[in-house]
């Protein structure tokens, strides 16, 4: 075994080859990006290196660099994680040069399923089923038009290197063809370096299931059960479990040994992950299974098979690239069911647009009590615009898949996150969904049901919502003032509504998409006069109860004797309500400045995240529809097209190509009226 690792990655993956390693003995090695220098993560690691400036151009994927350092600090093997320089053959080669153990399979089988083209060209030899499409190296736009229709659409443009849904395009309209491929070109370009696509049949109800596979040095190849990945948005996903519901012994038996095929015709080592798309329209058959690639390295989503084999996938991958044989005790069934869900810092409400920020509250589920986190972020620390916006994998496991779900959801009711959006309350959501738990899922299943999952932006909260928030505003102020310096505070400072002749009234007020609503409040209800009588349009309640452990903001409150612990963060002007279902961010306006809301920049397209601006489809003066394409801003390594919401003329265009924004910055000004 070896005695030290250098982790050429970041955030939740480093942290959980840190675990395994140092359970081996092995002394772990860090790099970081000056964007990652305050990251907790590193902390758990014995050495840490920097490499450079945030851009992953500038740190994670200097493959010189990195080789230098794993040579300055001695280490043995270098362990890529997944993502950045995981799946690069010449940096595998690289380490071999250098005399450094590469923690994966060979550059030679890397090459070989790197090129999705190529890849399916070698399992047809190997006799595994692969989708019908066109996979050849011809690249003019017209012969691949031509091949669509052949195909017939709806058909799927795919980057030819690369995954994650990028350089990714469904096709429904021929019309749109030529559009959607440049869209993926440029996207594939960006991604990978690499704008080379293939055009194949998209599957009218598919299905996401994975094989995990393991190789050896000595010739052996075994599966460890399937996971299904169905549950995406913008292709990239978002829950994983295992083993997929409704599998058969048959069905499993059949994908199981194409996979172990697929990783024999390339001599693979290590750990690797046979993707196949699985035509769901009639159930799941032996003979309904497509191979879509394969990746070379350890997923995202390996979790849940740690789960239900009860190994460790990254001790196995250390054992392998050691020399070890493969020394794996296999059962027959998997052990009960696990479900993973990734938590993001993204914005469902707004086509799951990324954030970047401070995670200024983070509370995840009880990793002892609940379920097992991974995580690479602590509260207090930034999401960055520069990488992956993943917070946390959550993942949990039960006897049973309705056990699994159950765990799932008091997990998520325990997640917390405020200072930056995410999307936990729609995790939230889906683990709540009958379909889900009748495991009717494919990869349009979210499309599907989005308005359930998803609910719309002006969505008024809850009276009890508002009574919280009040109760938390003035429990704060009461706070804030027996803090006061020395303790004292003048009499006339005293916010417990005190007045000559009786007891104060004043009227507090929220905004929530645009609406502004007041609630009004009578100092001195209930028990010893402690609580407030509020009022909330038609609603009249008696409202109590006191700021449970600031820090953990919890507040207990009694609304007309019901009892229920809400938890609530400040920050500057916005207050966000955690309820058991949903996050409810709400405006703490100026009651000075009603008049003037709203007003400024409402004809502005502006930026959702920090990024960079590579295409600009309109110019001044122009006439656009509602849903033509303004601006398309790059981030967090995707691309985003931002559109126009109604029917308008071009004020005025402030950005150009190549443009780096900020946050909320005016993109595209719209003229006053059409």
């Amino acid at each position: 075994m070896f005695k030290s690792v250098l982790i050429a990655n970041r955030g939740e993956i480093a942290a959980r080859v840190i675990r395994t390693a140092q359970a081996l003995g092995l002394r772990t090695i860090c790099v970081y990006s000056e964007a990652d220098a305050e990251a907790f993560y590193l902390n758990q690691a014995d050495e840490r290196y920097l490499l450079g400036p945030a851009p992953a151009t500038e740190s994670y994927l200097k493959a010189d660099k990195i080789l230098k350092i794993a040579k300055q600090a001695g280490a043995d093997c270098i362990h890529p994680g997944y993502g950045f320089l995981s799946e690069n053959a010449e940096f595998a080669e690289a380490c071999a040069a250098a005399g450094i153990k590469f923690v994966g399979p060979s550059a030679a089988a890397i090459r070989a399923m790197g090129l999705k083209d190529a890849a399916k060209a070698l399992m047809e030899k190997a006799g595994v089923p692969v989708v019908p499409g066109y996979h050849g190296d011809t690249q003019n736009p017209d012969f691949l038009a031509a091949e669509a229709d052949k195909i017939g659409y709806p058909v799927l443009i795919k980057a030819v290197a690369g995954g994650g849904g990028k350089g990714m395009r469904r096709v429904d309209d021929p019309a749109r063809f030529g559009k959607d491929l440049k869209s993926a070109k440029r996207e594939a370009q960006s991604s990978f370096g690499d704008d080379r696509v293939l055009v194949e049949k998209f599957v009218a109800k598919p299905r996401h299931i994975e094989v995990q596979v393991f190789g050896d040095a000595h010739g052996n190849a075994v599966h460890l059960f399937e996971r299904d990945c169905s549950l995406q948005r913008r292709h990239q996903k978002v829950v994983e479990e295992a083993p997929a519901p409704g599998m058969t012994a048959e069905m499993r038996a059949a994908m199981g040994n194409a996979a172990v095929s697929a990783a024999k015709a390339i001599s693979y080592e290590g750990a690797g992950t046979v993707e196949f798309i699985v035509d769901a329209s009639y159930g799941l058959r032996p003979d309904g299974f497509y191979f879509m690639e394969m990746n070379t390295r350890l997923q995202v989503e390996h979790p849940v098979t740690e789960m239900i084999t009860d190994l460790d996938l990254v001790e196995q991958q250390f054992r392998v690239a050691a020399g070890e044989p493969l020394d794996l005790d296999l059962q027959d069934e998997p052990f009960g069911h696990a479900i993973e869900v990734r938590l993001y810092a993204e914005n469902p409400q707004k086509n799951f647009f990324p954030s970047a920020g401070t995670l200024h509250h983070l509370v995840l589920a009880d990793h002892e009590r609940d379920a097992r986190v991974d995580t690479g972020v602590e509260e207090g620390d930034e999401v960055s615009m520069f990488y992956d916006p993943m917070i946390a994998k959550i993942i949990v496991e039960g006897d049973t898949r309705d056990q699994a779900i159950a765990a799932l959801q008091v997990a998520l009711r325990s997640t917390r996150v405020a200072g930056l959006a995410s999307n936990v309350d729609f995790l939230r959501r889906v683990a709540a969904n009958t379909a889900f738990a009748a495991g009717d899922v494919h990869t349009g299943f979210i499309d599907q049901h989005l308005a359930d999952l998803v609910p719309p932006v002006d969505e008024r909260p809850p009276d009890e919502v508002f009574l919280a928030a009040s109760l938390y505003v003035l429990r704060r102020e009461q706070n804030d003032m027996s803090n006061a310096e020395n303790g004292r505070s003048s009499p006339w400072g005293a916010v417990d509504g005190w007045r000559v002749g009786g007891r104060a009234k004043r009227a507090l007020h929220f905004e929530i998409a645009g609406d502004y609503v007041p609630v009004e409040v009578t100092y001195g209800a209930g028990k010893e006069g402690r609580g407030f009588q509020m009022s909330l349009g038609a609603r009249r309640a008696l409202v109590e109860g006191d700021l449970m452990h600031v820090p953990d903001s919890g507040l207990a409150v009694k609304i007309d004797q019901q009892q229920e612990v809400f938890h609530c963060v400040r920050l500057d002007d916005q207050l966000t309500v955690i309820t058991p279902e949903r996050h409810w961010r709400l405006g703490l306006p100026d009651v000075h400045a009603f008049d003037d809301a709203g007003a400024e920049g409402a004809g502005d397209i502006k930026a959702p995240m920090p990024g960079k601006i590579i295409a600009v489809q309109i110019e001044k003066g122009a006439r656009v529809k509602k849903g033509d394409a303004l601006v398309t801003l790059e981030a967090m390594k995707m691309e985003h097209a931002l559109s126009a919401a109604a029917d308008a003329v071009i004020d005025d265009v402030l950005v150009k190509e190549g443009d780096q924004v900020e946050e909320g910055a005016a993109l595209v000004r719209f003229a006053e009226s059409a």
